[in-house]
Formats: C-alpha cells, sequence, structure tokens
C-alpha cells in the first residue's frame, strides 16, 4: 500500500486579488517541469455575470524546483481563449493533464458549454504550444466526444505515454439525475474509461468502464491518473457520491487500482493511502490527484475542500508496501 505524508496547501486562490481570470477556485492542478521551476497549471473563474453564470479559464503558476512552496509568479493571463460561439468549449476550460512531446507541450483540457435541460455537457480538447506559456488549439472541435454508448459529459482526460502508446483515461457520462428534494438541480453520473491512440490526436474508445463502483450505481468517478511504479501500473482517482456530496461525509475522495497491463484492473481503496485532514482546508474532501516524479520520490497533488474552491495541495509518498 501507499503512505503520504501530506505537506500542505501550495495555493489558495483567495489569496489573489488582481487578476481578472483568478478570483473562485483553484481546480484539476497538472504540473510540467521547466528547467529550474515547475509550472503548475490549473482552472480559476472570474467572477460570475448579472445572471449568476460562470466561465473558466486556464492558467499556471511556477513554482521554486527546490521549494514546492516558493511561488514565483502567476500567469498574468490565461494560457487559451474561451471557446467561439457555439463551441464546447465556449464557457470553460479545464486543464487535465499536459504531456511533452516533439519538442512541444501538449494540454489535454475538458471544454464545456451551457445546455437548457441541464446545467451543461464537456468534451475532450487539445493545445499545444512551443514554450509551455502560450497555446493554440488544433480545431475548434474536440478530440473526444459523445458517442452511442457515451452520450454526455466527456471529461477530466489523463494521458500517459507507455511503451510508445498514447492512453487516455477520461470520465463519460452514463445518466443525469432529475432535479428532486436530494439534488436542486440534474446531477450527472459519470465513469472513468480508457481509449487508446498511436499520435495523441485520433483515439479508439475501449467502451466500457474501467473500475467497478462500490459505494453505490450511482457513484461518479473521474480524473484517473495512472503511473508504472514497482513493476505495476498504479491508478489514483476521485469518486464521490452523486447527490449531496458538498460535505465532508459524501464529499470526494481519492480511490486506488493497480493493473499489470493497463486494461484489466483490481480497485483497493484501502491502498490509496490518502484521506481527509481532520480539519482545514481539505478536511472535507480529497480529489483530482496528479502524480509525478522528482528526485526520484513519487508526489501528489490534489484539490481539496468545494472542488478546488479552497485551491490544491501536496503530498509526498513516504512508504510503500508491495502489493500481494
Amino acid at each position: 500500500m501507499f503512505v503520504w505524508q501530506k505537506l500542505g496547501r501550495i495555493f489558495d486562490p483567495q489569496t489573489v486579488y488582481t487578476l481578472y481570470w483568478l478570483k473562485h477556485f483553484a481546480q484539476s492542478p497538472t504540473l510540467l517541469k521547466l528547467g529550474d521551476r515547475f509550472r503548475i497549471f490549473f482552472s480559476s473563474r472570474p467572477d460570475p455575470d448579472e445572471f449568476g453564470n460562470f466561465v473558466s479559464y486556464t492558467g499556471y503558476l511556477d513554482l521554486n524546483k527546490h521549494d514546492f512552496f516558493d511561488i514565483q509568479c502567476i500567469s498574468a493571463e490565461p494560457v487559451l481563449s474561451l471557446g467561439k460561439l457555439g463551441c464546447f468549449d465556449e464557457f470553460g476550460i479545464y486543464p487535465a493533464c499536459i504531456v511533452g512531446h516533439d519538442n512541444r507541450y501538449w494540454l489535454f483540457y475538458a471544454g464545456w458549454t451551457r445546455c437548457e435541460a441541464v446545467p451543461f455537457n464537456a468534451a475532450i480538447g487539445l493545445a499545444v504550444s512551443d514554450d509551455g506559456q502560450h497555446f493554440e488549439r488544433l480545431g475548434d472541435g474536440p478530440i473526444i466526444s459523445y458517442s452511442i454508448d457515451e452520450p454526455f459529459v466527456i471529461g477530466s482526460p489523463r494521458v500517459r505515454i507507455f511503451n510508445h502508446q498514447w492512453y487516455m483515461w477520461y470520465s463519460a457520462g452514463v445518466e443525469w439525475l432529475p432535479a428532486s428534494l436530494q439534488c436542486s438541480r440534474p446531477e450527472p453520473i459519470y465513469k472513468i474509461r480508457m481509449a487508446v491512440s498511436d499520435d495523441g490526436i485520433n483515439w479508439l474508445k475501449q467502451g466500457k468502464p474501467v473500475i467497478p463502483d462500490i459505494l453505490d450505481e450511482h457513484e461518479c468517478q473521474a480524473s484517473a491518473d495512472v503511473t508504472f511504479f514497482e513493476g505495476l501500473y498504479h491508478m489514483f482517482f476521485s469518486y464521490r457520491y452523486t447527490t449531496n456530496f458538498k460535505n465532508a461525509a459524501r464529499g470526494y475522495r481519492i480511490g486506488y487500482a493497480y493493473s499489470a497491463n493497463l486494461y484489466d484492473w483490481t480497485r483497493d481503496d484501502s491502498k490509496a493511502g490518502i484521506k481527509p485532514s481532520t480539519t482545514g482546508w481539505d478536511a472535507e474532501s480529497v480529489s483530482y490527484p496528479h502524480i509525478f516524479e522528482h528526485d526520484n520520490t513519487l508526489y501528489m497533488l490534489y484539490q481539496g475542500n468545494g472542488i478546488g474552491k479552497t485551491g490544491f495541495g501536496l503530498a509526498r509518498l513516504i512508504d510503500y508496501k508491495a502489493l500481494k
């Protein structure tokens, strides 16, 4: 099993007052190594409009690679504009993964748009950059969108390259629960699925859930990040109840599964090794894990209460007991 030591909160969005795009939330942190510094991409929101509607942008902050809590700068502007009128990412861009490939940086993100019968819909887009600062879309449409057995809410992409093959784990909506006494608006149910690619652009969906439910059939699963360590593939992901989840009892948790071949996974959340704290910024929920290696040590970025409303923090692997 894994044993993580929480090092603390790296960033609290409520401490920034001068950037228009960064007023509320710091969500879905993902890290890029750039020479003498680490760049963490994340999603944030300006103040809502007169109708109470939010949009979301992606920007970044740079950290001293020798001191994770030394924030050197925050991007003055988002790295990517919102999508054009009617596009899948017209109202929001969530970073989920950035991959260095062919001397360029590939940003896989979830774009969302507003709907009428339900609050939103989402699909997965791709933008590229030469400098890790300014990104351009490959096109106005998504690289992975809705399909016959995945009819809505395609998001949370995490991409890794293993043995020259591209793998993407993402969340796919399977049902909307209508508004009720338990939820004031319709809520989506989504599960982790996988796609593979030879080039990072054209993807073949596997068309089936990756891991089983443990809460109930309405369990929501997202943000599966996979790393290879000690001879196995390890997946850390988020899961929660569909309704009434903005509290300590039913909020997001980080789950765990392992595999020898990337296709067949065994879920065992007891081995994840990280839970909400007893008090503080991550006492209600922990979610959206991102695993990276530095100085021969594994680290985990994760967001805290309110699905990133209180920002994101860092944990370090301090012990690992091989799976039996």
